[in-house]
């Protein structure tokens, strides 16, 4: 029997693990298929774009169904589901080359990415003691912050010096390792919620009502970090910083990783609003930064600041809609966190889109600074009306 206090379980990092295995493949693959479709399918840049967009819709799409799924069938058994569909697509990729045979991968991969996000969360939330939760999804949210620095490096290393072709065999083995660390994963400890005797679903069964305040925020933090998840190498090209671009998200993710056993503590003891408020700031000053950008040391300052902020925000948030509801539905408040996610980052590429379209790169950092903004002010007047008990 586990430690029940500890967070740094067999368990959990195995799961830890897994989670960067998916993300790894995520990040490379956001990273490296523009350049694949333009390059080797002579497609236009628009084609790219839709390839991300066709994967963030699938997503989007299964999300809320996910959490009643887990239920039903068991989330360590999804999981592994899931996972299989993951690899089965990620090795597919070797051999669909038209364009349109693409697209219906990558919806298909979007399904599988979308289950297997909300069961790992899912069953990290589990796993991680009550009164640790901050601290607990924080260190999990790393296995994100690493691959996103990872994913991205290997994914162009190896398309530099070797091929597509291995690129894509060497993410499937990724996957299978990540394949074999869940395997390991035993949840028999674990309440199981009751089986309905039937599938059908209900709004309770899509999104987790008590979660959603919370994931409205995460929403509109999500529109605005579009702006770095889409933008920001096309921005880097225009400064002509594409250099440092990579060294941006080492920064980014170096100052999530350092700081992240410190505001997971300050949650769980001080209170969720004493990490939450000062990541609303340093997300917005990383932002304008971004857009007041002359040369590389303001660029990767951003790239310090804009990591403090979302290394912040994006745990507690999601720590937050978990520990909103009983332990029970912690699969439907994760599913109804991330579906509002995707939507943020969906929305958001659009939207910045047109703004970068009709002005400048540096008026979209500035319009996501002032999303960011304004919702801090709303976290901050509802914070105040609340009773010191409760933080929202």
């Amino acid at each position: 029997m586990e430690d029940q206090n500890r967070i740094w379980t067999k368990r959990f990092i195995s799961l830890f693990c897994t989670n960067m295995s998916v993300f790894f493949v995520f990040y490379g693959l956001v990273s490296v298929l523009p350049l694949y479709t333009t390059g080797e399918l002579h497609r236009s840049e628009g084609d790219a774009g839709l390839l991300l967009s066709i994967f963030l819709l699938s997503a989007i799409l299964i999300r809320p169904f996910t959490g009643k799924v887990l239920d039903i069938v068991g989330k360590r058994k999804m999981l592994l589901m899931s996972l299989i569909l993951y690899l089965i697509t990620t090795l597919l990729y070797i051999f669909i080359k038209p364009f349109l045979l693409l697209l219906v991968l990558r919806f298909i991969q979007g399904i599988s990415f979308s289950i297997l996000t909300t069961a790992n969360n899912s069953i990290a939330a589990d796993i991680v003691p009550r009164s640790r939760k901050g601290t607990g999804l924080g260190y999990f949210t790393m296995s994100l912050n690493l691959a996103v620095v990872l994913g991205p490096f290997v994914g162009l290393l190896v398309i530099q010096y070797l091929d597509f072709e291995m690129l894509f065999i060497i993410m499937s083995i990724v996957v299978i390792l990540g394949g074999l660390c869940a395997m390991t994963i035993k949840l028999d400890d674990l309440p199981v919620p009751p089986k309905p005797d039937k599938l059908s679903f209900t709004l309770s069964d899509l999104f987790e009502k008590k979660a959603l305040p919370y994931a409205f925020f995460a929403c509109f933090i999500a529109i605005s970090y579009s702006s770095i998840l889409s933008f920001l190498s096309v921005y880097a090209k225009e400064q002509h910083l594409m250099g440092v671009a990579s060294v941006f998200y080492l920064v980014y993710a170096a100052a999530m990783l350092i700081t992240r056993p410190f505001t997971g503590k300050l949650y769980d003891t001080k209170g969720p609003k004493y990490v939450i408020i000062p990541g609303f700031l340093f997300f917005v000053l990383g932002l304008l930064t971004l857009a007041s950008v002359n040369g590389p040391v303001l660029f990767l300052v951003a790239g310090v600041l804009v990591g403090l902020g979302y290394g912040a925000l994006v745990p507690s948030l999601q720590s937050l809609c978990v520990q909103s509801t009983e332990h029970s539905r912690s699969g439907y408040a994760t599913a109804t966190f991330f579906t509002l996610f995707d939507v943020g980052i969906a929305l958001g590429s659009w939207l910045l889109g047109i703004v970068a379209t009709h002005y400048h790169y540096d008026a979209v950092y500035v319009v996501a600074a002032v999303v960011v903004f304004i919702t801090c002010l709303v976290y901050f007047i509802k914070t105040i009306r609340k009773p010191q008990h409760q933080t929202i």
